[in-house]
């Protein structure tokens, strides 16, 4: 997976023997060539990535030009010409996704649909994780059912929370490309702006459906990046994706499913029952997105010299930088967030998971250690996230974070661990995760006052407060007998 920013791809190489070499890539038909678009590539067609009349700019975007696809062709980039919707053009996202799954992993591996026998085997897994989870925290089940998906199924039902994620970023962008000429220009200049947002929709459109193709062929689960991509309270693993995760770790491929179902089941139920988990973490993926400035300098750059039949300088001005966090005490402050927001996330399912995993499986710890090293490592997800809004996650923090809620469970018990998620202003600050032990011997905040003026604010009764003033009067009334 690409380590530039949104994916763009790298311009292409000049082959070793010069001119030499470049006739031979044309009359091969190899290589991108200079005059293939944003460096595209892979889009429909029989041509497939890199495949034949890839040195034509339409042949590399919409497959070889023959009669029975020439109008298919010119009917796509009416298209994406015409796109006038938000900033990313989510059609086309959602269609690469599903050519590039279909087009199947580097291993050769191929999508197919998921049968009955894989259907009631993560069925079975997940209620058995379910019950275990029942002994290891106070949540009850998220789970309202158990699906299989299939990588394809996995794209459909993930896109909107992909949307959500990446419009903020993508919007930032497309903004910036239609504000670096001058005001006075903008009228006269309409058409161009107009193609040129058009033309970033699509752009951003077919990396993101790319990489998130890619990572439908890796992700075992709905939730592997730590938020919730899938539909609420639906726990769904890839059958596929989970042997393949399991195919050389020496574990018994039953073990390897419980122990992925039991981490989908933990954050099933931390997601459906702390409401107010979901906006919080998305909420802070936008604020960290809108605190990003575009290099207008740069892209004015690229717009005063925009040549209609050279557009590779708007790809290689993206890959180079063009966007970056704003270096101020607001955008720094939103990174922390949502960076310790994810690690709490993480580090409970992980020390939640391990309680109920350790007494029951002979291989929990080596699931663990498994796990821990492909996130330490910068796993598929992590990719994937830091290429499409700009973030990556610091592993470090999700060990620190795991072995905080482990220490709080000791010191206070599973009850007072998970009371902790009942408000957002009770959980661990990124301060904490470096002096865990300083967080788990605070005194705790007390909410009831809070919750108290709420509710009486929203006219419900205090039942603590009648029954006092009812015991008082039968004190007074007592009282008075005696007299």
């Amino acid at each position: 997976m690409s380590d530039t920013p949104f994916g763009f791809g790298l311009p292409p190489e000049e082959p070793e023997d010069g001119d030499e070499g470049k006739k031979k890539d044309q009359q091969s038909g190899g290589g991108q060539g200079p005059a293939n678009p944003f460096g595209f590539g892979g889009m429909p067609g029989a041509g497939g990535f890199g495949g034949p009349g890839a040195d034509n700019p339409l042949a590399a975007m919409f497959g070889s030009l023959n009669p029975t696809d020439l109008g298919a062709a010119f009917q796509q980039l009416g298209q994406m010409l015409s796109y006038e919707g938000g900033p990313v053009n989510w059609d086309m996202a959602k269609q690469i996704a599903r050519q590039t799954v279909a087009q199947g992993t580097a291993d050769g591996s191929k999508d197919a649909s998921v049968g009955p026998s894989e259907r009631k085997a993560v069925e079975e897994a997940v209620r058995l994780a379910d019950l275990w989870l029942d002994d290891a925290t106070s949540l009850p089940s998220g789970s309202a059912s158990a699906v299989a998906w299939s990588r394809a199924e996995w794209v459909e039902a993930t896109l909107p929370a992909w949307r959500e994620l990446v419009d903020p970023v993508a919007e930032r962008v497309g903004a910036a490309m239609g504000d670096v000429l001058p005001e006075e220009m903008q009228a006269m200049a309409g058409p161009l702006i107009g193609m040129m947002r058009s033309m970033g929709g699509a752009m951003f459109g077919t990396q993101i459906g790319q990489a998130v193709g890619v990572l439908a062929g890796e992700v075992v689960g709905s939730t592997d990046i730590g938020l919730p991509l899938g539909p609420a309270r639906k726990a769904a693993l890839l059958p596929a994706n989970v042997e393949a995760f399991g195919k050389d770790l020496g574990v018994p491929q039953d073990e390897v499913r419980l122990y992925l179902a039991l981490r989908e089941a933990a954050h099933q139920r931390l997601f459906a029952h702390v409401p107010w988990l979901r906006s919080h973490l998305f909420g802070a993926v936008d604020g960290y997105a809108r605190g990003i400035k575009v290099d207008t300098a740069k892209l004015e750059d690229v717009v005063g010299q925009f040549d209609p039949q050279n557009p590779e300088q708007l790809q290689d001005a993206l890959q180079q930088g063009m966007f970056q966090p704003e270096d101020t005490p607001e955008q720094k402050a939103a990174l922390a967030r949502l960076e310790t927001a994810l690690a709490l996330v993480e580090g409970w399912v992980d020390a939640v998971v391990h309680a109920a995993a350790k007494p029951r499986l002979s291989s929990a710890d080596a699931l663990r250690e498994t796990l821990r090293r492909r996130r330490a490592t910068g796993g598929p997800a992590e990719q994937t996230f830091a290429t499409l809004i700009g973030l990556e996650l610091r592993p470090r923090r999700l060990r620190d974070a795991s072995r905080l809620w482990a220490s709080l469970t000791d010191a206070r018990g599973v009850d007072g661990r998970d009371a902790l998620w009942h408000h957002p202003d009770m959980l661990p600050t990124a301060t904490d995760l470096d002096d865990p032990d300083g967080f788990v011997h605070r005194e705790q905040m007390d909410f009831s006052e809070l919750d108290q003026m709420l509710g009486e604010a929203a006219g419900k009764p205090n039942l603590k407060k009648d029954v006092q003033k009812d015991a008082e009067k039968d004190d007074k009334a007592e009282g008075d007998d005696t007299e």
